[in-house]
């Protein structure tokens, strides 16, 4: 019992648990974004509802859920203990070290941008995922079209998502190659396509979640 605490305590452990729920994390961003694209089909929030309440009621995605919040619980968890962990090893910076020049600014903004992405996560559920979960255990109708709509004709919330995706897509930027990475699943032919992948990942997956509250915003969904 000692040496699996020891396995997940471990810096190299806490890496191994950012990687993999990193990539889990990932993989809910897949769903999510998909789901989300369904509103530029414009027939008035219809498909994008049918997708919505299938999410919203579907028990094996409810399951799924709750298994979603532990992986970003444990994310953020394992982050934050992970650069507490560093720090002390390295309670003095060398004068005559520069870590621009071996690093991008993302990359050693991890947790600043980390914490960004949790203060948007916030506020999105607080917009979304509440009010869905309140009528589904409720039994009450819910439109959830007509919801997003209502709060992206504001544009101090359109501002603030925009910034928080931006926010996410510098956050993948590094973590999606560093989670495969972290994995140990380094490849001298697949590693570069990983690269490319995460690249076009972290620029398309947060430009169809900004175009939502733009589009919206702007009049051009109806």
């Amino acid at each position: 019992m000692s040496s699996l605490s020891k396995a997940f305590t471990s810096s190299i452990g806490r890496k191994f648990v950012m990687g993999l729920t990193g990539l889990f994390l990932i993989s809910f961003l897949v769903v999510h974004v998909s789901i989300n694209a369904l509103i530029f089909v414009n027939d008035g929030g219809e498909t994008f509802n049918v997708a919505a309440d299938f999410m919203s009621h579907n028990i094996v995605i409810r399951i799924l859920e709750v298994g979603l919040f532990l992986g970003i619980i444990l994310h953020i968890v394992q982050a934050v203990m992970l650069t507490a962990q560093n720090n002390a090893a390295r309670p003095e910076k060398y004068a005559y070290n520069k870590p621009q020049a071996n690093s991008t600014w993302y990359s050693r903004s991890m947790g600043l941008l980390g914490t960004l992405i949790l203060m948007f996560l916030v506020m999105h559920l607080y917009h979304f995922w509440w009010p869905t979960k309140v009528a589904v255990y409720t039994h009450e109708a819910h439109n959830t079209f007509q919801n997003i709509v209502m709060i992206f004709q504001d544009p101090l919330v359109v501002v603030v998502y925009v910034l928080g995706v931006i926010s996410l897509g510098y956050h993948l930027l590094h973590g999606f190659q560093s989670s495969f990475q972290t994995m140990g699943w380094n490849h001298k032919k697949w590693t570069p396509v990983v690269k490319t992948v995460g690249v076009w990942f972290s620029i398309i997956v947060p430009i169809i979640f900004a175009l939502m509250p733009i589009s919206i915003y702007l009049g051009w969904i109806s």
